[in-house]
């Protein structure tokens, strides 16, 4: 099994082709972000990666204002869905390797999270293409108990093991607690965000730090976990994306909103050392 490390477009402020450019001289292996809406922007997108050799995760954010996470209040089961079709539809046009989704509404009762969930299964069959669920605030997956009632439901579904939000919500390092739970979820990991967060937030100001150690351990730790379970389920690679990003993830001073880390560099620094990592322990 080898590990395939992919640029987040979320944080980047150049071009397609800056992120290109930065991409192949990390040395990682595709891009993960939204396809364009716009029908020219999208055949630019696509053609640079194509140009370029690049495999892409295709990004879908359902029922949000464009350039943003959260879901828009009061939404639907069937309005989410129906934003989800749309995404679907635009991304498959890139040809992804999968698709990562922000889907759903952490407002709704758990009959509607398991009705929503049922259906993305359809869409996923209907389109003949991999949909993975990123655990993430705002969205049905947010919260480490009612994702694991959840997978119980509907033990089809297809996780994005971002980690990092458990932490913020929980106020701990929470996968620590139940390795039974943290099993459950590996065992449903298709992909990995590589961001470590800590009790008091989704992203330490800086993973290389020796004051945040601790929080740097336990995520390896339970990324080591997924990567046992995907070798034992006979995945020839695994993905995973390093994501410390922007929009109040980053740490910035006081009044003079200096950032106090580079993004760009701490996700050159994460990826690279998790495929140091992983090819001492997994690689075959």
């Amino acid at each position: 099994m080898t590990l395939k490390v992919y640029k987040t477009l979320w944080g980047h402020d150049g071009s397609i082709e800056d992120a290109v450019r930065e991409c192949l001289a990390a040395g990682f292996h595709g891009i993960e972000g939204p396809v364009p809406g716009h029908v020219e922007e999208r055949k630019h997108f696509i053609a640079v990666l194509r140009d370029h050799g690049l495999s892409l995760i295709a990004e879908i954010c359902t029922a949000t204002t464009a350039g943003l996470y959260v879901p828009l209040p009061g939404k639907t089961v069937e309005e989410h869905l129906d934003s989800l079709r749309q995404g679907i539809e635009r991304s498959l046009e890139a040809k992804p390797a999968f698709i990562n989704t922000m889907a759903g509404s952490d407002a709704w009762s758990f009959s509607e999270v398991v009705s929503f969930h049922a259906a993305l299964l359809a869409l996923e069959s209907d389109y003949g293409t991999t949909i993975t669920l990123e655990t993430h605030r705002g969205r049905p997956t947010h919260n480490p108990w009612i994702l694991r009632d959840l997978l119980k439901e509907l033990p089809e579904l297809k996780l994005n093991c971002d980690f990092s939000h458990f932490c913020v919500v929980t106020e701990r390092l929470v996968l620590d607690e139940d390795p039974g739970m943290l099993e459950l979820f590996a065992s449903r990991a298709h992909h990995l965000h590589a961001r470590v967060g800590y009790p008091q937030g989704p992203q330490v100001p800086d993973p290389r730090a020796p004051e945040y150690g601790d929080a740097l351990a336990a995520h390896e730790r339970w990324w080591d976990v997924i990567w046992s379970s995907q070798r034992e389920r006979g995945f020839e690679f695994s993905t995973i994306t390093p994501e410390f990003g922007p929009d109040g993830y980053l740490q910035c001073a006081p009044y003079s909103l200096e950032p106090v880390a580079d993004l760009w560099e701490i996700n050159q620094w994460i990826g690279q050392r998790q495929v140091e990592r992983f090819n001492q322990r997994f690689k075959q």
